[in-house]
C-alpha cells in the first residue's frame, strides 16, 4: 500500500538495507567495466555500511551531526552516505565537480562536523576534520553499529540546488523520504526484485543514489554502475553482456548511445529518464533502435520524482505523464486558481517533500501557496489526465540534469575584467539539445578559451557556459530587470530552433 503511514521508529538506511538479511549472498552491487568488474552482497553491503557508521562513531562523532562528502565515483559514495544516516548522522552529498571556491562557500553555509573526502576532489578551505577513503575503507572490520531508530520526520540528509537568487541552498530531508519513493515503483520503474538495473550515471549523483541504487535495493534488486571511464560508445555491450533489464541514464546519454551501433538487447524491457525534458526524437530514436520504450520521470530536488510514465501506465507523447500513486498534485494559475493549467504544485502533506532549505526559513516559506508547494514549473493537464511541460516560471536553465541559476553564472563572468555586463541563458541548439551559453558586453570580443578558463576557477563544469556572444548591449525591462527570455528567443529565431 502506498498510502500506510511511516512506521513511527524508522530509520532510512534500515530500510534501504531491509532485505540484506534474506538475501546475504544475492549480488547487490556490481561495478562493470569492459576490463574490470567488482561484486558487492547484500551482506558485504550492509556489513560495509554498518562499520563505517562505527567508525564514523569512534572518531567522536554525535547524531545530528552534518558530514559534508567530497567523493568520487566510487562505492565508497553510497556506502558513506548509508553509513552516516545508519547512525544519525547527516550526509551531504556534493558534485565532485565543485570548484575550491563552491565548496569552500557551500561548506561555510553547511558548519560540517566532518568532511568524508577522496583525495582527488576539491576540498573546501575549512576546519572540520577530514576522514580519508583509506580511514573509511579501514571502518569495514570493525564491530557494525546498531541502526538508530526514530522519528522518522527527523533530518536524514541534505542536498544543495541552486537557487534563483544564486546561492546554492541546502534542501533538507527527512528519514521519510524512503518511504516515499515506493511510489516509484509502479508508477515509474515497473521494479521487481529479479531486476538488473543498470544507471549510467556516477555514484556521486543523486539521481544515480536514488534511482540506481537505493531503490533497487531496498526491493532486492540487482543495481549495476558502470566503472568510472566507461564511455558512453561502451555501454550498450555491457547492456548486453550484464543482462541488464532496466536501463536508467540522463536524456543526454540517450542521444550519445544512439550516435553508436546498438546490439541487440534481449533482456532490456525498458529505460527509465529524468533530469531534464526528454526529446520527442531520442525517445523515439531509442525505441527503434532497442525495441523498448523510455518512460520519463519528473521531478526536483525538493521533492525526487512524482510525475512519469510506467510500465502499466505509459505516458502519452509530449506529456511528463500522470502524478504517482498517492502524490496530490495541483496546477494553480496566477490567480491561485486550481485548473487545467498553471504551476505545478504539490500538496504539503506528501511524505517524500522536503523539511524545508537550511538557514532560510523565507525562502521555504516562499515556496508554499497554501497547502501546496509550488515547483516553479508550468504545466498543462491534458484529457487523460497526464501533465505536459509548459516551461518554467523563472529563467532557472539546465545543465546537464542540474538545475543551475543564470544569477551564479553572471557572477562569475562578471569577475572578468572586460566584460561590463552578462546574461546566462539555457538556448535550444538542436531539436533535441540545449546549452547554457553566455551573452556579455565590453570593449570588445573574448576568447572563448579565456573566458572558459576565467570560468573554471569559479564555477563547476556542468555551470560553466558552452557558448560565449558578445552583444553591444544586453535588453532590460523598465525597471533594468535582464531580459534574458528575449535573449534566449531572438537568437533561438536567428538559429532556426523557434
Amino acid at each position: 500500500m502506498i498510502d500506510d503511514p511511516v512506521p513511527s521508529s524508522f530509520n532510512m538506511a534500515a530500510h534501504v538495507l531491509g532485505r540484506a538479511s534474506a538475501l546475504p549472498d544475492k549480488i547487490a552491487l556490481s561495478v562493470v567495466g569492459q576490463h574490470q568488474s567488482e561484486h558487492w552482497t547484500y551482506q558485504d553491503l550492509e556489513r560495509a555500511v554498518l562499520g563505517a557508521a562505527r567508525g564514523l562513531l569512534d572518531r567522536g562523532l554525535k547524531p545530528s551531526d552534518r558530514v559534508l562528502l567530497r567523493l568520487g565515483n566510487t562505492p565508497d559514495f553510497p556506502i558513506a552516505f548509508l553509513a552516516c544516516i545508519a547512525v544519525g548522522l547527516i550526509p551531504v552529498p556534493t558534485s565532485a565537480q565543485l570548484t575550491v571556491a563552491e565548496i569552500t562557500s557551500l561548506a561555510g553555509d553547511l558548519a560540517p562536523a566532518a568532511i568524508i573526502a577522496a583525495p582527488d576532489i576539491p576540498q573546501p578551505n575549512h576546519a572540520a576534520p577530514v576522514i580519508t577513503t583509506n580511514m573509511l575503507s579501514s571502518f569495514a572490520t570493525l564491530a557494525p553499529a546498531s541502526y538508530r531508530m526514530g522519528d522518522p520526520n527527523r533530518p536524514a540528509y541534505i542536498i544543495y540546488t541552486s537557487g534563483t537568487s544564486g546561492t546554492p541552498r541546502g534542501v533538507i530531508h527527512a528519514h521519510r523520504a524512503i518511504w516515499a519513493r515506493r511510489a516509484m515503483v509502479n508508477g515509474w520503474y515497473g521494479l521487481s526484485d529479479t531486476d538488473r538495473v543498470m544507471h549510467a550515471g556516477a555514484f556521486n549523483w543523486t539521481y544515480t543514489l536514488g534511482t540506481g541504487l537505493m531503490d533497487p535495493w531496498t526491493i532486492g534488486a540487482t543495481a549495476l554502475i558502470p566503472a568510472a571511464g566507461t564511455t558512453p560508445a561502451q555501454l550498450p555491450a555491457l547492456m548486453r553482456d550484464q543482462d541488464v533489464t532496466i536501463f536508467a541514464a540522463a536524456p543526454g546519454v540517450y542521444r550519445q548511445l544512439l550516435k553508436s551501433i546498438i546490439p541487440a538487447l534481449p533482456t532490456l524491457r525498458h529505460g527509465l529518464s529524468a533530469g531534464e525534458k526528454l526529446p520527442e526524437i531520442t525517445r523515439s530514436g531509442w525505441t527503434t533502435a532497442t525495441h523498448s520504450p523510455i518512460h520519463e520521470a519528473f521531478g526536483m530536488s525538493e521533492c525526487s520524482t512524482f510525475l512519469s510514465g510506467s510500465p502499466s501506465r505509459p505516458a502519452d507523447p509530449q506529456t511528463l505523464g500522470y502524478p504517482q500513486p498517492g502524490r496530490q498534485i495541483a496546477l494553480i494559475d496566477s490567480d491561485g486558481l486550481h485548473g487545467t493549467h498553471g504551476q505545478i504544485a504539490l500538496h504539503k502533506s506528501d511524505t517524500g517533500l522536503m523539511l524545508g532549505y537550511l538557514n532560510a526559513a523565507e525562502d521555504t516559506a516562499a515556496k508554499y501557496n497554501g497547502d501546496w508547494f509550488l515547483t516553479g514549473d508550468i504545466g498543462t493537464r491534458t484529457v487523460s489526465g497526464a501533465i505536459r511541460y509548459d516551461g518554467r516560471v523563472d529563467d532557472m536553465m539546465n545543465g546537464g540534469g542540474y538545475r543551475v541559476s543564470p544569477i551564479e553564472v553572471e557572477a562569475a563572468l562578471t569577475r572578468h575584467p572586460a566584460i561590463e555586463d552578462a546574461a546566462a541563458v539555457e538556448l535550444r541548439v538542436k531539436s533535441d539539445a540545449s546549452i547554457i551559453a553566455a551573452f556579455y558586453t565590453g570593449p570588445d570580443v573574448i576568447d572563448d578559451t579565456e573566458l572558459a578558463t576565467h570560468l573554471a576557477a569559479h564555477l563547476a563544469h556542468y555551470k560553466t557556459p558552452r557558448l560565449f556572444i558578445w552583444r553591444d548591449h544586453l535588453p532590460r525591462g523598465a525597471n533594468n530587470k535582464l531580459l534574458r527570455r528575449a535573449l534566449r528567443s531572438d537568437w533561438e529565431a536567428e538559429h532556426g530552433q523557434t
